[in-house]
């Protein structure tokens, strides 16, 4: 494997400086709720369960964008590549406003019906933090919306710079609003909702001004355009159904562990924060992968694309595997910033040292598909996902962590054999080949 590749470092480096300030805005607030109490810990871990369904979703539109916006950049279209910035984004505000009407007027009944057997604070907690950040859902959506379509024209930086103020905004007023005026689970929610908020608007700030290769104009005059919509709903729609499934299947786990007890919830909620964390650099190469890959298949360049995914997917395994091994041995040390509670501690180090053991496995399970993805290949993730998760991963997790009692373990080792699952279905579609004849948008003039 040839160690450096320019193309990649140049995208990946600077969405992994992003995403490293993005999963900081969860990991502060959970560390800083922790101090609060167990309870708030767990109403933020429930509630996120929640939120990152919908933000997941909202990812998923994005990459239908950024996937087409990306070949046309490659076929060096850049009045298509505009074309596709403007309706990616009204269209998917539009979807996001119905989604936030929606879960406004029924947070109620869903936290009743999800979580209904956590203890009454928890339950709470729940309704406040839940309450404040579903109402940040459409600045959520343009920021996250905006930054594909500029990633997917190869413009990496602003997306990260907007992130790093992002952070620290929500660092600042988190702590002011739990530390200094003693708001609580009220403060935490204001404070990343606020850093949200902001973050969405600099970005369309960004976009009407103008990128290098991208600028929003004639913002009041909006044409629905099929022909670059189905494109962009051809990778979105599947792209958002799988990730409604996965993350619709990791929600029901939660709710396996919601039923073992605050301690197992609060927990899964420190674990998952960690865990997050020091998957930064996987989660970045997933994103520079369907960039990449998007744009060497607009070009025609399928072997490229191959050995782009290929190198991409090897090095994603050797920096996770570095970072697991050297995590090991601190894992109480790191889960004792969020918490003094002995039980949550040892706890959350057990499932933490599982998924560390099994992290190589991750990356053939995410950055191998999110490759597929750039090439359109989205209906072959989607029945993957479906596999892996709704027959194994909740299945295996309810008999593991339920029936057999292993408790919170269960439930992760459930996970660990889903990745083994859908990454090896991965591993064969690449190695087969089709991915890489699933055409998306036409070779058309450049302009």
């Amino acid at each position: 494997m040839k160690w450096v590749r320019k193309d990649v470092f140049n995208l990946a480096v600077p969405i992994l400086t992003e995403q490293l300030f993005v999963i900081s805005l969860g990991m502060i607030n959970t560390m800083m709720a922790g101090h609060i109490g167990k309870e708030a810990v767990s109403a933020i871990g429930m509630v996120d369960s929640i939120n990152n369904i919908f933000i997941a979703f909202f990812s998923s539109l994005a990459i239908g964008g950024m996937v087409v916006v990306a070949q046309f950049i490659g076929q060096g279209n850049i009045k298509k590549a505009n074309a596709t910035m403007k309706q990616a984004l009204y269209s998917g505000l539009i979807i996001t406003l119905l989604v936030t009407i929606i879960m406004f007027l029924f947070q109620g009944p869903i936290i009743a019906t999800l979580f209904g057997s956590a203890e009454p604070e928890v339950i709470s907690n729940a309704h406040t933090y839940l309450g404040i950040t579903l109402l940040t859902y459409p600045l959520i959506t343009i920021d996250l919306v905006a930054n594909g379509l500029l990633r997917g024209a190869g413009d990496t930086k602003t997306p990260m710079k907007i992130s790093i103020f992002m952070n620290v905004i929500n660092v600042c007023l988190t702590y002011t609003f739990i530390n200094i005026l003693g708001m609580g689970i009220i403060g935490a929610a204001l404070g990343i909702a606020i850093a949200r908020v902001s973050g969405g608007i600099i970005i369309l700030i960004v976009l009407l001004r103008g990128s290098k290769i991208l600028k929003l104009t004639n913002i009041k005059q909006f044409k629905f355009d099929k022909s670059l919509l189905k494109p962009i709903f051809g990778i979105g729609v599947p792209a958002s159904v799988e990730s409604l499934l996965f993350n619709g299947g990791k929600l029901i786990t939660q709710i396996f562990i919601v039923n073992m007890g605050t301690i197992a919830i609060a927990s899964n909620a420190i674990a998952g924060s960690v865990a997050t964390m020091l998957n930064v650099p996987g989660n970045s190469l997933c994103i520079a992968a369907t960039a990449l890959v998007g744009k060497y298949m607009g070009r025609g360049e399928t072997k490229e694309a191959e050995n782009a995914l290929s190198y991409i997917t090897k090095l994603s395994t050797i920096f996770l595997t570095v970072i697991a091994l050297m995590f090991i041995p601190f894992a109480g040390k790191v889960v004792s910033l969020f918490t003094n509670n002995v039980e949550i501690i040892h706890l959350a180090s057990t499932v933490l040292i599982v998924n560390s053991l099994c992290i190589p496995l991750w990356s053939i399970s995410f950055v191998l598909p999110s490759g597929l993805k750039g090439a359109g290949d989205v209906k072959y993730t989607l029945v993957t996902t479906i596999i892996g998760m709704w027959l194994f991963r909740i299945t295996l997790g309810y008999l593991l962590g339920v029936v057999l009692k292993f408790g919170l373990v269960g439930v992760w080792l459930g996970m660990v054999i889903d990745w083994i699952i859908r990454g090896s279905l991965y591993v064969i579609r690449f190695k087969k080949g089709k991915w890489k004849h699933k055409p998306l948008v036409k070779m058309t003039a450049s302009s």
